[in-house]
């Protein structure tokens, strides 16, 4: 049996955090269901869990207290290593705000409120699952 997908979850928000937890441990996709999901509140924390550890998906909210996620998803795509997917997760829809997302080197983009559906399709895709 293959190690569970490492998914890092950059969200400041509390309930957010948790509302991610409860949508992938009720999954029907057995990837998505047993992924090791790993906090980050900061982007200073997130930066610290890259350095640490290797993760197969990051999930990445954008307004978080110590700066804009999008400053992450521009380091990662800057160093020309491989690196893994990463999801902006936002409550900021507007189509500037998924261009300047995908621009900034995040693949792919989901606006909050999201459907739990929506939430485990899109990490299924990202994890080679779906």
């Amino acid at each position: 049996m293959s190690e569970p997908h490492r998914i890092l979850l950059v969200e400041d928000e509390e309930l957010n955090r948790m509302l991610v937890k409860a949508v992938l441990a009720r999954a029907s996709i057995a990837a998505v269901r047993d992924a090791q999901l790993v906090d980050a509140e900061t982007l200073t924390a997130a930066r610290q869990r890259l350095a640490d550890s290797e993760f197969d998906l990051i999930l990445l909210d954008l307004n978080l207290p110590d700066g804009n996620g999008l400053t992450l998803a521009r380091e990662l795509s800057a160093t020309g290593a491989p690196r893994p997917p990463v999801v902006a997760v936002t409550a900021s829809v507007l189509p500037q705000d998924q261009k300047a997302a995908l621009e900034a080197g995040c693949d792919d983009f989901l606006d909050k409120p999201y459907a739990a559906a929506d939430l485990v399709a899109t990490i299924a895709r990202h994890l080679g699952s779906a």
